[in-house]
């Protein structure tokens, strides 16, 4: 029941059916999820953690957005992206860039009229990639700073060429982990992740603009 009641209130925070900063009252999700309060109380605590809702003054709330966060949430991801890139180059397997091909094959076929969809196969790739470095605190690091952007749902993979972008660049990403080269494979890492930041600000400042 609370693993339950996690996945939907995290998946409507994600949706947009909670407005940035909306009070999340125990009485009232208990009610809209036909449950008691420990399950919500749980739920909550895990979202705290997930970086999707904070505390305030009178209890949880959905966590705000800001071009503040992405920058920080993007220097961060940039640097561990690079990190993980370059550990992949380095003790990178065979089976790990069979996965990795496979992963961004996947990604090559995926229709561009889903967003949601476009959106899970390029972060496979990714994920690959951070699996192939064979570090876990780097993976589960990163994992924490994809959580936070759920919160931002528009993808940047939407903006006009950038799909087309993106798979060049990782295209390019897997050559450098092919050939063992860690530096080069870094730089270009966090290339893709600075380019993927400033579409993110730009998406953002045409929400507020409307």
């Amino acid at each position: 029941m609370q693993a339950d009641v996690y996945e939907r209130l995290r998946a409507e925070i994600v949706a947009g059916v909670f407005d940035a900063g909306a009070a999340l009252p125990e009485v009232a999700l208990a009610d809209r999820y036909g449950t008691s309060r420990t399950p919500v109380r749980e739920a909550l605590r895990r979202l705290e953690q997930d970086g999707l809702v904070e505390r305030g003054d009178r209890g949880m709330r959905v966590r705000g957005r800001s071009p503040e966060e992405i920058l920080e949430i993007y220097e961060a991801r940039i640097a561990l992206e690079a990190t993980a890139a370059g550990a992949a180059a380095e003790r990178r397997t065979e089976l790990d860039l069979i996965r990795i091909r496979a992963a961004q094959d996947a990604m090559a076929a995926t229709p561009t009229d889903d967003p949601v969809a476009m959106a899970l196969a390029n972060r496979a790739v990714h994920e690959a990639i951070w699996a192939a470095g064979h570090n876990g605190t780097i993976v589960d690091l990163l994992t924490r700073l994809n959580n936070h952007l759920t919160r931002y749902p528009a993808t940047t993979l939407a903006s006009a060429g950038r799909w087309e972008e993106a798979l060049r660049e990782h295209e390019e990403i897997i050559a450098a982990v092919g050939d063992g080269d860690r530096e080069k494979a870094a730089e270009l890492a966090g290339r893709h992740m600075t380019t993927a930041r400033d579409i993110r600000l730009r998406i953002y400042r045409e929400e507020i603009i409307g």
